[in-house]
């Protein structure tokens, strides 16, 4: 057994349950056997959660929410910073797991569990800052401000492919905020959801708190389901594609309450003929290839202008035929495996999808069937934007490859999707960069100038628009989505004057 497993309290026969509290857990409950992608291997099985076990996190994130809301914010902050440090000691070993259980590179793995340890600094700051505004009444002798409540239990429902930070993107913010959690990861990535509630639960633990403060439940899209439909959790965040997210919307809207969606991306990147085309290409395969192209962030789409053309096709095809593909724990490794056959299918239907249509694979797309595990070689093509398969996202390292003449046609080609997750454009030319980061510009809910679509820092707010979601999570003032709003007026003459100027006397 993996000794990183055994430091994050993993048994292999029984991982446990990720609620991360026993009683929550019945004897006959089923479990999910999870395998590493990389070779097929078990790594452990995890409880399921029962809808009488579910009954009982929610209850006790409700009856925790009554003494976490209480407590002051910066106290609040406090545990956060706790939980910041506790992930520091186990940065290595969880990074681990997530290498080994989602099938991202070491390096990447280390990187989200950084991004853990960053939002929970982020969140530790916020707790002094969530601010109101003070207004000025129409009235004379009134006062007039407007402040911000916790809104109660928060379900977090998060993907397999950032299986840990984008949980913490939403649950630090949110504890800080006044909100308990409740937490679904995906069924592909189990482990990581226990290990998470293990590190988190020893925390609340060494601070006497309520175990309902951080919960955790596992399961498919029933378990989400029953999320969804709780009155119970006034806010969902969902991360995931765009079909399960209308479902999320639609389940939550008819409760009507709250939901922050991060959905599918399908992101592009511009390169001007006064790009740096150094700095483009390697942003270019970064955000290609990082993470098996299964980031929602993955760069999806090269317009490229026609004039550089056929130096980034061949520059990009020569990279990709040289890309160390294989164990992801492997240091010299820049390609790990998909996480199932279902992911290597469907890019093959894809590619194949591509040549129906007109495109040409210029090289890659090829299933490795010497490697143990779901490999497959990262493809480039050559499509035209209108392509069915390009105007859909495939979570595959799959790059299609484009021409343009002018700005104007590059920024509409790069509008003319449904999603709208993250862009960018290479170029040297003052005039085209603001232009795309304009009102007639990107679309897209991330617009940047000379760095790739991928690798988003936790200050910013992250998220999309159109079918991507429209939700926004980690940094900026996302905090508010995780509270309610309440303004408040205070009379402190001795008349009662009504609000314009009307008059009501009795």
């Amino acid at each position: 057994m993996k000794d990183f497993l055994k430091t994050l309290g993993i048994e292999k026969e029984n991982a446990g349950t990720s609620t991360g509290q026993k009683h929550f857990t019945s004897k006959g409950a089923k479990s999910i056997t999870s395998h590493t992608p990389s070779d097929g291997s078990e790594i452990a099985s995890v409880f399921e959660t029962t809808k009488d076990e579910y009954e009982k996190v929610v209850t006790a994130s409700s009856e925790a929410f009554e003494t976490w809301r209480m407590m002051p914010a910066p106290q609040r902050g406090e545990i956060v910073r706790q939980v910041g440090l506790k992930l520091r000691e186990y940065k290595e070993p969880l990074g681990k797991l997530v290498s080994y259980e989602m099938g991202k590179i070491y390096q990447e793995g280390l990187g989200e569990v950084q991004e853990m340890i960053d939002i929970c600094d982020f969140a530790v700051g916020l707790s002094r800052q969530l601010y109101g505004l003070t207004m000025h009444s129409e009235r004379p002798e009134h006062r007039m401000y407007e402040q911000w409540h916790p809104l109660g239990p928060v379900g977090v429902i998060s993907a397999f492919n950032f299986p840990v930070a984008v949980y913490s993107w939403n649950a630090m913010i949110a504890a800080v905020c006044g909100d308990t959690v409740i937490g679904k990861g995906s069924e592909k990535t189990p482990v990581c959801g226990v290990a998470v509630q293990n590190i988190i639960a020893e925390v609340l633990k060494e601070n006497d708190l309520p175990e309902g403060v951080f919960c955790m439940i596992t399961g498919g899209r029933e378990a989400g389901e029953w999320m969804t439909q709780d009155e119970r959790i006034p806010l969902i965040s969902a991360t995931g594609s765009i079909p399960m997210g209308k479902k999320v919307a639609q389940a939550v809207g008819a409760r009507l309450g709250k939901t922050i969606l991060e959905l599918g991306g399908n992101n592009a990147i511009v390169i001007s003929k006064d790009a740096d085309l150094e700095m483009t290409i390697r942003a270019v395969v970064f955000g290609a290839v990082g993470t098996a192209g299964q980031r929602c962030t993955s760069t999806r789409r090269l317009i490229i202008h026609d004039s550089v053309y056929d130096e980034v096709k061949e520059r990009l095809t020569n990279i990709y035929k040289s890309i160390k593909i294989g164990d992801p724990l492997d240091p010299e490794t820049l390609v790990g495996p998909l996480i199932d056959q279902d992911a290597v299918d469907m890019m093959q239907a894809a590619l194949k999808k591509v040549k129906e249509e007109g495109g040409k694979v210029v090289c890659g797309g090829d299933v490795l069937e010497n490697l143990e595990g779901h490999y497959v070689k990262p493809a480039i093509c050559e499509v035209e934007n209108h392509y069915e398969i390009v105007q859909n996202e495939t979570f595959a390292p799959i790059l299609y490859m484009m021409k343009y003449s002018e700005l104007d046609e590059a920024i509409a080609m790069h509008n003319g999707v449904r999603q709208g997750l993250s862009s960018s454009i290479f170029t040297l030319n003052m005039r085209e960069a603001e232009n795309f980061l304009s009102h007639r510009g990107s679309d897209c809910g991330i617009a940047n100038v000379n760095i790739g679509t991928s690798g988003a820092e936790i200050g910013g707010a992250f998220g999309g628009e159109k079918e991507t979601g429209g939700g926004r999570e980690s940094g900026s003032d996302a905090w508010k989505a995780y509270m309610r709003r309440q303004t408040n007026t205070i009379n402190w003459s001795d008349e009662l004057p009504l609000a314009q100027g009307i008059e009501f006397d009795v």
